[in-house]
């Protein structure tokens, strides 16, 4: 169940994001959906919401 304290912490994400904006360890990529476009068969891209990017992990061991 989704509740309001779930879509408070995940305002400003997209689907295709893995963390929120600003989070220690991530950062910005190409949205691998549309190639950085932001447009998906002629649609805004459901994976980065039309902005051509998304936020990953990044590093790691």
């Amino acid at each position: 169940m989704v509740t309001n304290d779930d879509q408070e912490r995940n305002e400003g994400m997209e689907p295709g994001d893995e963390a929120e904006p600003g989070t220690p360890g991530t950062g910005e990529d190409i949205c691998r959906a549309c190639d950085g476009t932001g447009q998906l068969e002629g649609k805004e891209c459901p994976d980065c919401g039309g902005s051509g990017y998304v936020i990953r992990g990044i590093g790691g061991a």
